[in-house]
């Protein structure tokens, strides 16, 4: 039977699971929209490209999926291009659908051309633009299966408007084909790195973004039973110094032993030079970073070999065994990690003056349920919230370090899970998508939205201040006091203005109540982010 492009392409998607795909209209995909009608397939309709990316990446995150986002061809697409560093970095599996111009028209000034795939290429695993309506299926099943295999992350698919409306027989590719191709972790080699872990007297285990997920999470508990030692995520812009990792950087130079197990060797671990004493173990899909890692370590690194993050950890719990030499080093290590300061105790509460950071976060920590999804964006308020509200089901800007993502963010993650959300975030995040509180009104997906409001860009004026001097610090400031809750009331939703410590639990507890996307406007003292150390 002969179809539309389009109407192969929603075929395809359907065929691979796909329940919802987040969007934002325009000419080049409208045959798209069309073709959804009666599919199954739900429509989150946003107000920015880039917005809509971001809820892809967050819904990838919460269910281990693919997460599809669908735009229009060029600026469409350029504006959805600036959110896939941050699905990049965070090694999550995001499908970008892009509009474009036909391709009986290029070359000649067509409506909105761009060398779209040449744009995303730099920031996907893979780009392309479809050449048929008859190869749409198998463009989709490739794309998929990218996005999720190896290192997980963003494909790009460019949607030529007389590919979409031409008429075409294909079959729709078996459920396999848009599956993840496992890059397996031998059982010989994982007994090697085992025994290599056993004989060690102070290992770390480093594990990268594509584990910090429900999925991986269980992968990884799995695995600390069976080593008996903690593994250590590691998904901030900040490397060592990410609070959420305790005083970890005092820990690395002590290490004999350092297994990457798909973590990259790069910028966060100070590219291994401050484990000075360790030997190191790299596993990852990617034989570029195997080679890198062999020249920044030199006759450090004892053994590299390729495989995916999820494979790895499953072979090494397979063949791991604790060691009880090591329980006193893993005891240390898991203590380190947690470590916080004990006078952050007595910021909890009500305490009076100005609002501190970590007031804040601890108020946010209580106001949780149980089930929460817990998103944290921003610059140093958002350090204090990773090191204070320790839940399950976090979500972080991640290495990337690109601020703004963490209202779509919410909403993405309350799409997948339908659970309660809450995102923390500082006045300067929030103002770049405030306007997806409307989505999230004319969708039903509730979520609170606590801004952290210092009337300024904290993290470049702490830069400033700290490199340059108070005399010389201008340029970050925001307006004081903005009543960014009166934008959530104007577009559908709920609205709490917070200048009192004692005011924040029932501000929290009313925007949970309300049942609508909320935002609780708190203002705070700007602080610069915690740097943690045991001692000094």
């Amino acid at each position: 039977m002969r179809r539309r492009g389009a109407d192969l392409l929603v075929a395809a998607l359907t065929a691979a699971g796909v329940e919802r795909i987040f969007t934002l209209s325009g000419n080049h995909i409208m045959e798209v929209f069309d073709a959804l009608v009666g599919s199954g397939i739900s429509i989150v309709h946003t107000r920015h490209e880039a917005a809509a990316v971001h809820m892809a990446d967050a819904y990838a995150r919460m269910t281990g999926r693919i997460g599809v986002a669908m735009v229009t061809g060029g600026q469409g697409h350029s504006n959805a291009v600036a959110a896939l560093p941050t699905a990049l970095a965070g090694e999550v599996p995001v499908l970008l659908l892009s509009g474009h111009a036909p391709w009986d028209e290029l070359g000649n000034g067509a409506f909105q051309e761009l060398p779209q795939a040449a744009m995303a290429a730099p920031v996907t695993k893979a780009a392309w633009a479809a050449q048929s309506a008859a190869g749409l299926p198998a463009d989709v099943a490739r794309a998929i299966s990218t996005a999720l295999s190896g290192r997980p992350g963003p494909v790009h698919l460019s949607l030529p408007t007389d590919v979409l409306v031409a008429d075409a027989e294909a079959e729709i590719p078996p459920a396999a084909a848009f599956a993840a191709k496992p890059m397996t972790l031998s059982a010989t080699t994982a007994r090697v790195v085992a025994n290599l872990i056993a004989a060690a007297e102070q290992p770390l285990l480093l594990t990268p973004p594509a584990l910090v997920s429900p999925h991986g999470y269980v992968a990884l508990a799995k695995l600390e039973a069976a080593t008996g030692l903690p593994a250590i995520s590691m998904n901030s812009p900040r490397g060592l110094a990410d609070p959420t990792l305790g005083a970890l950087a005092e820990l690395l130079p002590e290490a004999d032993l350092v297994v990457l197990l798909g973590k990259q060797l790069d910028f966060t671990s100070r590219f291994g030079r401050t484990a000075t004493e360790a030997r190191f173990v790299v596993l990852d899909p990617d034989a570029r970073l195997l080679g890198r890692a062999q020249r920044l370590l030199g006759d450090r690194l004892v053994l590299s070999a390729l495989a995916d993050p999820m494979s790895a950890v499953a072979a090494l719990t397979a063949a791991a065994k604790p060691v009880m030499a090591q329980k006193d080093w893993a005891w240390r290590t898991y203590e380190t990690v947690g470590f916080r300061p004990a006078a952050w105790a007595s910021l909890a509460g009500a305490p009076d003056g100005p609002i501190h950071p970590a007031t804040l976060a601890h108020a946010v920590f209580a106001a949780l349920p149980p089930d929460a999804v817990f998103v944290c964006d921003g610059g140093e308020v958002g350090q204090w919230a990773q090191a204070i509200v320790n839940v399950p089901l976090p979500i972080t800007n991640g290495v990337a370090g690109a601020i703004g993502a963490g209202t779509p963010f919410a909403i993405g993650a309350r799409a997948a899970l339908g659970r309660p959300t809450l995102a923390l975030m500082g006045d300067g995040s929030f103002g770049f998508h405030m306007a997806e509180l409307d989505t999230a009104a004319r969708h039903g997906l509730p979520c609170v939205i606590v801004v952290g409001n210092d009337s300024r860009w904290n993290a470049e004026h702490q830069i400033q201040l700290r490199d340059y001097g108070a005399n010389r610090a201008h340029g970050c400031e925001l307006a004081p006091g903005t009543r960014y809750d009166l934008i959530a009331t104007a577009l559908g939703g709920h609205g709490e203005f917070v200048e009192r410590a004692a005011d924040l639990a029932p501000a929290l507890a009313r925007a949970f109540a309300s049942n609508r996307p909320a935002v609780v406007n708190v203002i705070i003292e700007g602080q610069p982010a915690p740097a943690l150390k045991t001692s000094g």
